[in-house]
C-alpha cells in the first residue's frame, strides 16, 4: 500500500501502477503455501482441481494487492533433460492447453490478471539448454508450441502475454511482429497486454544481437508488440528520444498506453477514490490452502510399477504375513523438506538453505514416521540414512546405507532433485542435464540397495523424468513425484502405506535409458523406434498416461456414433471402462487418434480427449467424447491448417503405450482449411 501510494504521488495524473508476482506453485512469497509444481498438475488430468487451486492462490494474491500474476507457464515439454521441464505441465500439447486454461479461469475469477508464458518456443531449446536456439520451423509452431497459448487466449480470454527468451528459426520474439501482432493480435484477437521477460528487451542487444543499443532494443520491441517492459525500463526510457528524432511512431506508445490503462479501468484503479488494500491479517497458509495444497499433492502421485509391495500390510489391503517390524526409510531427498518444492516456491527461490522457510514443511522421514505410528502397523521400526547426496560425488555413505537396508523388512530408497536457480539444484531454471541419469551418486546408491534382496521400493521425486530402465526389474514398487508441495511427503506416504489410492498419470514418459533425447510419444513414424535403422531407442520404459492403482479398471471397449464423418462434422466416440476391484478409484479414461495417412508426417498417435472419473467397486462408466473434426485438423503442406479427408483411428487404454480398443472413421469432403476461431477441446459426457 505504502508502494501504491508512492508511485501515485509520483506522477501528475495519480495512476497506480499493477503490481506483479509469480505464482508458479502458488504465490511467491514468505508464509505462503506452496503447491506441487506444474509438472503434478499435469499428471493430475483433472483441470477442475487445477482451476480450484488457481482460483485459491489469486484470491491470495487478491487480498494483498497483486493484480498481475506470471503464470501459467504454457511450454510444451520437449527435452527432459531442460531444467524448467518442472514449471511445465508434460509433453502434451492437449494436457497443457486443457491444464493451463483452467489455471487461467481460476486465476481471473479471483480478480488477478493472468500471464501466459513464455511465448513462444522456449522449451524447445536446442541440446536442452536454458536461453538456448531454438530450430523449431512454422509447422511444429503451429502443431505443438502455439495451441496451447492459443486456446488460452481464445477460451480462457487471458489478460496477459509474456514472450519468451527463444530465438525461434534466429527471430527473437521480443522483436517478432508476426508472432506477438499479427499472430496473436490478428488472427487469435488478443486484447490484453503483453509483457516481457525479465531483461528480455535488453537481451535483443546483449544476448540476441539483433540491436545496437538499449534504443534500437526498444523500437524494435515496442513495434513488434511488447506494451511493458519487465522488471525495469532500462530500454524504453529511451523511447521519448527516439520520438523526437522521428524514430518511431509515437502511436505505438499511445497504442501501448492504452492497452495497460484499459487494464486499470477494468481492475477498477481509476476509479474515483481508489485506494490501495491489503488485507495484513489474510493467512497466506491457511488450513483452506493446506486441505487444497494435499489433494493436489495425492491426485499427482503416479505409480509406475508394483511388484505386490504396496500397499504396505494394514492399509487396504498389503502384503501376506502382516506389517514390516523394520522399514528402512534412504536417501538424500528424506531429511531435507526442499526436496518437496519447485524452483520458484519462495524456500528454493529466495531463502535457500535457511534455518526459517517460512512455513512447516514436513520431510518425507517425519512423514513416513508419522504414517507408521498407526495401530495397524503396531511395532514397526523406521531406521534411516542419507546414504548419499543430491548432487555429490561422495560415497562414504553408500555402504552404511545397504548395511542398514539389509537389516529391514522393506527400504524406501528416496532419491531424485533440490530445484534452485542457475546452477543451485539439478532442477529449475538454468539447471539443465547432460543426460537423465539421476543426479551424483544417487544411482549407485540405488543399486547397492537392490543388490541387498531387501524389497525396495524406489520413490523419485524430482522436477523432470529420470531414467529407471536398469532398476525396474529389481524394484519392488517404484513411485514417481514431481514436486508435491508442502504436504507432499504426507501425500507420498500415504500412498506407501496405503491410505491413499494413487491415480496419477505421467504427464511425460520415463525413459528407459539416459540418452537418446529428446523423446516423445507424439512421434511421427521416423521418431518411433526402427530395429536395424539405429541403435538407438527411445521408446519409454513407462509411457505418457501410463499409472497405476491399488485396484483393477478393465476398458471394455470404443465404439463410435458413425463410421464417417465429414470434414466439418463430429463424431461420438465412447469409451466404456470398470472398477473390477475391491476399492474406489479415479480412473483418466484417455482418447487417442491416429492419422493414417496424410500429406505431412504426422504423429502416429495423439492424445484429443481425457477425463478423470470416479469408480467405485464394480462400477461401469461410460464415457462419450464428442470429437469435432476441428480437433483432427493440422499444418498442411503450404502452411495453412486443414482437415483432410481420409481414415483416422480412435483408440483408448491404459495409457499411450497400452492402446488394444480401436475403431476407425472416415472422414469425407474435400480438404477444408481452418481459419480463425476452431474447437479446441473434446468434452467428455458420463
Amino acid at each position: 500500500a505504502r508502494c501504491q501510494r508512492e508511485v501515485m504521488a509520483a506522477n501528475r495524473f495519480g495512476i497506480p501502477a499493477i503490481a506483479h508476482e509469480e505464482c508458479l506453485t502458488g504465490f511467491t512469497t514468505f508464509g505462503a503455501t506452496v503447491y506441487p509444481t506444474s509438472l503434478a498438475w499435469g499428471a493430475t488430468f483433472d483441470p477442475d482441481l487445477i482451476e480450484r487451486m488457481a482460483h485459491t492462490i489469486g484470491a491470495d494474491m487478491a487480498a494483498v494487492g497483486i493484480d498481475q500474476a506470471l503464470s501459467p507457464v504454457l511450454d510444451v515439454a520437449r527435452d527432459a533433460r531442460w531444467g524448467r521441464v518442472e514449471e511445465t505441465m508434460g509433453e502434451d500439447p492437449y494436457l497443457v492447453s486443457v491444464l493451463g486454461t483452467a489455471y487461467v479461469k481460476g486465476l481471473q475469477s479471483a480478480g488477478v490478471m493472468a500471464t501466459l508464458k513464455h511465448f513462444a518456443g522456449y522449451a524447445a531449446s536446442r541440446g536442452a539448454r536454458n536461453h538456448g536456439p531454438v530450430s523449431t520451423g512454422r509447422r511444429e509452431l503451429a502443431d505443438v508450441v502455439l495451441p496451447p497459448f492459443e486456446m488460452a487466449v481464445r477460451n480462457g480470454n487471458v489478460a496477459s502475454v509474456m514472450n519468451s527468451y527463444a530465438d525461434p528459426d534466429g527471430v527473437p520474439p521480443a522483436a517478432d511482429r508476426w508472432l506477438l501482432t499479427d499472430l496473436l493480435r490478428g488472427d487469435w484477437a488478443f486484447e490484453g497486454t503483453v509483457v516481457s521477460d525479465y531483461w528480455a528487451i535488453t537481451f535483443l542487444q546483449q544476448m540476441h544481437q539483433v540491436s545496437g543499443s538499449p534504443a534500437e532494443s526498444a523500437r524494435l520491441a515496442l513495434t513488434a508488440g511488447i506494451d511493458v517492459e519487465l522488471p525495469e525500463t532500462r530500454t524504453f526510457a529511451t523511447l521519448a528520444t527516439s520520438v523526437e528524432a522521428g524514430e518511431i511512431d509515437e502511436a505505438l506508445i499511445a497504442q501501448a498506453a492504452r492497452r495497460v490503462l484499459t487494464q486499470k479501468v477494468e481492475l477498477g484503479m481509476l476509479d474515483d477514490g481508489w485506494s490501495p488494500t491489503l488485507d495484513s491479517h489474510r493467512d497466506l497458509d491457511s488450513p483452506h490452502n493446506r486441505a487444497l495444497a494435499t489433494e493436489v499433492a495425492e491426485r499427482s502421485i503416479v505409480l509406475l510399477s508394483n511388484d505386490c509391495a504396496l500397499p504396505l500390510a494394514g492399509a487396504g489391503g498389503g502384503s501376506e504375513g502382516g506389517a514390516p517390524k523394520r522399514i528402512a526409510v534412504i536417501g538424500p531427498g528424506t531429511d531435507d523438506p526442499r526436496t518437496m518444492l519447485g524452483c520458484y516456491a519462495f524456500p528454493n527461490h529466495v531463502v535457500g538453505a535457511s534455518d526459517d522457510l517460512g512455513l512447516p514443511i514436513p520431510t518425507i522421514l517425519t512423514a513416513i514416521r508419522e504414517e507408521f505410528a498407526g495401530e495397524e502397523f503396531e511395532g514397526s521400526e523406521v531406521v534411516h540414512a542419507r546414504g548419499c547426496d543430491i548432487e555429490s560425488e561422495d560415497t562414504s555413505g553408500l555402504a552404511g546405507a545397504a548395511a542398514l537396508a539389509a537389516s529391514s523388512d522393506v527400504a524406501f530408497v528416496v532419491v531424485g532433485d533440490l530445484a534452485g536457480l542457475f546452477g543451485r539444484g539439478t532442477s529449475g531454471e538454468g539447471c539443465d542435464r547432460a543426460d537423465l541419469t539421476l543426479p551424483g551418486m544417487q544411482a549407485a546408491l540405488v543399486r547397492d540397495i537392490l543388490a541387498t534382496g531387501t524389497p525396495a521400493v524406489l520413490v523419485v521425486v524430482s522436477g523432470r523424468p529420470y531414467a529407471l530402465g536398469e532398476f525396474a526389474e529389481d524394484a519392488a514398487a517404484i513411485v514417481q513425484s514431481f514436486f508435491p508441495g508442502v504436504d507432499g511427503a504426507a501425500a507420498l506416504a500415504g500412498v506407501l502405506s496405503g491410505r491413499v489410492n494413487p491415480s496419477g498419470r505421467l504427464p511425460m514418459g520415463v525413459p528407459r535409458d539416459p540418452g537418446g533425447q529428446p523423446a516423445t510419444y507424439r512421434a511421427a513414424p521416423l521418431g518411433r523406434h526402427t530395429p536395424g535403422v539405429t541403435t538407438l531407442d527411445p521408446t519409454p520404459l513407462f509411457a505418457f498416461g501410463h499409472g497405476l492403482s491399488y485396484t483393477s479398471v478393465d476398458y471394455l471397449g470404443i465404439e463410435t456414433s458413425t463410421d464417417e464423418m465429414d470434414v466439418t462434422g463430429t463424431v461420438e466416440v465412447t469409451v466404456t471402462a470398470r472398477n473390477t476391484g475391491d476399492r474406489a478409484c479415479i480412473e483418466v479414461v484417455q482418447l487417442y487418434a491416429s492419422d493414417l495417412l496424410a500429406q505431412v508426417a504426422r504423429p502416429v498417435i495423439e492424445l484429443i480427449g481425457f477425463v478423470a472419473v470416479p469408480l467405485d467397486p464394480g462400477q461401469q462408466r461410460s464415457l462419450a467424447f464428442e470429437v469435432h473434426a476441428d480437433r483432427l485438423s493440422f499444418t498442411g503442406l503450404d502452411g495453412t491448417r486443414i482437415v483432410e479427408p481420409g481414415t483416422v483411428r480412435f483408440s483408448t487404454g491404459t495409457s499411450a503405450g497400452d492402446l488394444p480398443h480401436q475403431a476407425n472413421v472416415e472422414v469425407t469432403g474435400q480438404t477444408r482449411e481452418v481459419h480463425g476461431p476452431r474447437i479446441m477441446d473434446t468434452p467428455a459426457l458420463a
